[in-house]
């Protein structure tokens, strides 16, 4: 069967079953921040498995487009390097949402599979959750699968959930047996997961609700969620090894071979090396520039656009990748854009927008690549020259940033390469490299903006209604650009607006701007920043996206909600902080500064020494306890005197009026504060401090994480204990002790390697050996590659063992000479070994002195070392 032929035998089944057939939702989830892209068949359903939306259908069968991407369900590293794992795959489902249950689901399958599919019973196997008799049962009473061949397993495998809580239940999965010795099956070698059983279906039962607690409880009317990937299940019905030569994705891979000339073998490889197979680097690039031109074809084909931030730089990630792959196939020149072309060539019976969407796919595909492929060159070229020189298996993250940053190479297209040379990138560092562009180019645009602002924007005030309102109805008041006032404005310009009213905070008292969007139906703008002039005009930046924008147009201005939320969360931690600092150092302390962003907080206040690890502890713990009251936030407006009176803290660098907004977290911190705040302490959740430094004399810094900055940190950190505890076969508890015991290991090590190289290199042969007339015996010894405690070991151990004795060691280190003279004790008042050097280096070149029994030199030009020993010799013989 081909894979339409499965895909429309699947749908008429379920139809013959009573099942709505269902149309495929876009791969933008409707309604759905959760989520970047559709992930899986149910999320379409999902507020009917919740019981928010009721249909006039009870049963429903799809064939769902997916990417998986990004979050928990993440393939990209795996496309193209195994047979089954796909950014963009195709999900056969049926559902029942509230009719029936774990009976008929197990019915239906069974059919499907062994009538339908006409599948080999004999390589048929089937999982239920540990629990889960009635499943089994079910299984054994109603279809003749071999009672052998039902398998329990675990909740990692075998038990679903919408999330932390809600709706979940079992699961029970049917897998097919690939190998040709289908006697040899058994559970043990089924349990292998060695990808000998490959999984074709998943059906969810949903028949419990978790609430907070995590007890379980049964839903009045339990529901059925079942996927099953078209690809995988093409795959098993053709015969093939992989999902990549089944009928569909091998037309694509056919359509690449013929391209760049090269074949594609797809064997079954036991090299995963670029280095040793160069076959398997030529399949696994074709594999990865198919699957890559099936996602980017249906994520353009659903209206998203290559981008810089979200979904659009997703598809912008792929398009790269892409390109890079397509080197290894010699594919130079811009080549993606006609693959997608293919695929929709391909798709259009089962997808027939893409006969009307074919045009904007390969022009948007082409235009990118294009754009890419101008700094791909420079940008390999930087990066091959970084790759070799090197030394051990990471890369620096600030070479990671610059090819980001400079040749536009997304951080897993760098890491991509890498692992073609067994190297990683310096995560960490790139993180915080990144960090920093971010702070300034915001700080850079937003010094610039206010330099145009004040030039261009003619002052008029702005009424804020943003401390009760996220979104609001307005009127458009007047618009700018640098050059002055507009009468309009159009899409792709770049605009500065004022607002009869705004729920936009704009940048001050070191919080910085809010952004969002402006909506009506003649025009949509993008609100990159807002900024304050005039002490009262809002001044909005933004770029017109749709439409045309004039004064006295109405519109809705809708905050970034969640952004604004991080920003409160991590305002209201600075209070807490300022607050627990004067506790700690004392009532002095007084705010110097601050930032705060929806990333971070930042604090400068006034103190003459480095705080402490103790000290920093304790003003992290005081913060930490202050959350955990859940005190009530209130913000008042009074008199200024008033305010003072009640022991009110003045902000750095703010201008006050008689009337001033007060900000109250319990009696320890009561600030002056016209930012916006959470309503109760609680809301933060965790705050972190990151570090503590010097601004300049007299000023410190704190840099903190609060809500879910601090949570992911916390997360982090686990991740990384965790890591080491397993690598180094530890409980977490017991990690410092085992790390003692390495560190005290790997130094007794250290110790006993430099005792064996001083035997190794004293049990070399002496190159020369010369008795003087006076009893003086003088020895040469060149040593490979020895560091001058090598060579003061060797001279040493000579020392200790005879006296009169006058020895020059020679290495040639890192592209150094280096020349060591040492004498024996009752030698230095005949002879002097600084003075030797000296005479040495005169010929050699290079640097050196030292005592009259030891003296070193380095530096010297290689070429001459022979004279250097040769000079000597002269002067002792």
């Amino acid at each position: 069967m081909k894979t339409s032929e499965i895909r429309e035998a699947f749908f008429k089944f379920f139809e013959s079953k009573k099942h709505q057939r269902v149309t495929s939702s876009e791969l933008i989830p409707a309604d759905d921040p959760t989520l970047l892209f559709t992930n899986a068949g149910m999320v379409q359903f999902k507020d009917l498995f919740l019981g928010q939306e009721k249909r006039s259908y009870t049963r429903a069968t799809t064939c769902q487009k997916c990417i998986r991407i990004s979050g928990k369900h993440n393939d990209l590293e795996n496309v193209g390097r195994t047979a089954r794992h796909h950014t963009f795959f195709e999900m056969l489902g049926n559902f029942s949402f509230g009719d029936y249950f774990k009976e008929d689901a197990i019915n239906y399958a069974w059919e499907f599979v062994t009538e339908v599919l006409d599948l080999d019973k004999s390589r048929l196997w089937v999982t239920v959750f540990e629990t889960d008799d009635e499943a089994e049962q079910l299984w054994k009473k109603n279809t003749d699968i071999h009672e052998g061949r039902i398998v329990r397993c675990g909740e990692k495998d075998n038990f679903w959930a919408m999330g932390e809580t809600g709706p979940c239940g079992p699961c029970s999965e049917i897998f097919y047996f690939l190998r040709d010795d289908v006697e040899n099956q058994s559970e043990q070698d089924f349990r292998k997961d060695d990808g000998s059983y490959i999984e074709i279906w998943n059906l969810v039962f949903m028949q419990f609700n978790r609430d907070i607690t995590g007890k379980l409880e049964d839903l009045p009317k339990p529901s059925v969620d079942t996927g099953m990937g078209l690809e995988r299940v093409s795959g098993v019905k053709q015969g093939v090894n992989s999902n990549y030569d089944t009928d569909q994705l091998r037309k694509i891979i056919t359509f690449v071979e013929n391209l760049c000339g090269k074949k594609y073998l797809g064997k079954d490889y036991t090299v995963r090396s670029f280095q040793e197979d160069e076959q398997y680097s030529y399949d696994v690039a074709m594999r990865v520039i198919c699957d890559h031109a099936r996602a980017c074809s249906f994520l353009i084909q659903d209206g998203i656009t290559p981008g810089s931030d979200g979904r659009g730089y997703v598809l912008r990630r792929l398009i790269r990748r892409a390109c890079r792959y397509a080197r290894i196939l010699g594919l130079k020149e811009p080549f993606l854009h006609l693959v997608c072309k293919e695929v929709s060539s391909i798709m259009q019976d089962a997808y027939p927008d893409f006969k009307s969407s074919e045009d904007k796919i390969v022009k948007l595909v082409h235009n990118e690549e294009i754009k890419f492929l101008d700094t791909l060159e420079n940008g390999l070229e930087l990066l091959n020259k970084e790759i070799a020189n090197t030394k051990g298996k990471v890369l620096s993250g600030k070479t990671a940033f610059k090819l980001h940053d400079t040749f536009g190479f997304p951080l897993d297209l760098t890491q991509d390469i890498l692992k073609q040379h067994s190297m990683l990138v310096d995560k960490t560092e790139f993180d915080q490299e990144m960090q920093e562009q971010k702070q300034r180019s915001r700080g850079a645009r937003a010094q610039k903006s206010k330099l145009i602002i004040q030039k261009s924007v003619k002052p008029e005030k702005t009424e804020f209604v943003g401390y009760d309102n996220d979104s609001y109805q307005t009127e458009v008041r007047a618009i700018y650009n640098k050059d002055g006032e507009l009468k309009s404005a159009k899409e792709g310009d770049e605009i500065f607006v004022v607002f009869k009213d705004t729920p936009f905070y704009a940048e001050s008292g070191g919080q910085v701007g809010d952004t969002g969007v402006v909506s009506s139906k003649e025009f949509l703008l993008d609100v990159l920043d807002t900024q304050k002039i005039a002490s009262d005009t809002f001044v909005h930046i933004c770029e017109v996206k749709q439409g045309e924008v004039t004064p006295g147009s109405k519109a809705r201005l809708e905050v970034d909600l969640s952004r604004r939320v991080d920003i409160r969360v991590n305002h209201s931690a600075t209070h807490l902080l300022h607050s627990a600092l004067k506790k700690v150092l004392g009532s002095e302390v007084k705010q110097a500064g601050s930032r705060v962003s929806e990333q971070s907080l930042r604090f400068d206040f006034n103190h003459d020494s480095k705080v402490e690890v103790e000290q920093l502890n304790l003003i992290q713990k005081i913060v930490n306890d202050k959350i955990r009251q859940n005190l009530e936030i209130i913000t008042e407006v009074l008199p200024i005197e008033e305010a003072k009176q009640r022991g009110a803290t003045a902000l750095f660098g703010e201008k006050y009026g008689e009337v001033v907004r007060v900000v109250s977290m319990g009696e320890d911190s009561v600030e002056f504060c016209g930012g916006t705040h959470a309503s109760r302490t609680g809301d933060i959740g965790l705050f972190s401090i990151l570090s503590e430094s010097s601004v300049s004399s007299g000023v410190r810094r704190i840099e903190a994480l609060s809500g879910r900055g601090s949570e992911q940190l916390l997360s982090d950190k686990s991740d990384v204990i965790k890591e080491i505890a397993s690598k180094l076969s530890s409980t977490e508890k017991e990690l410092p002790k085992r790390i003692s015991a390495l560190i005290s290991k790997v130094s007794n090590l250290e110790q006993e390697i430099e005792a064996l190289k001083g035997k190794v290199h004293l049990n070399s042969s002496t190159d020369y050996e010369h008795q003087r007339k006076d009893g003086v015996k003088v020895v040469i010894k060149e040593l490979d590659k020895a560091s001058p405690a090598d060579l003061r070991q060797v001279a040493d151990r000579m020392r200790n063992e005879q006296d009169d004795i006058c020895i020059l060691a020679v290495s040639e280190l890192d592209g150094n000479a280096i020349f060591l003279t040492a004498l024996s004790e009752n030698l230095v008042d005949r002879f002097h070994a600084g003075k030797l050097i000296k005479e040495i280096i005169a010929v050699t070149g290079g640097k050196g002195g030292g005592r009259a029994d030891l003296a070193q030199a380095g530096g010297g030009d290689l070429d001459k070392v022979s004279l250097g020993v040769e000079k000597f010799k002269e002067l002792l013989e």
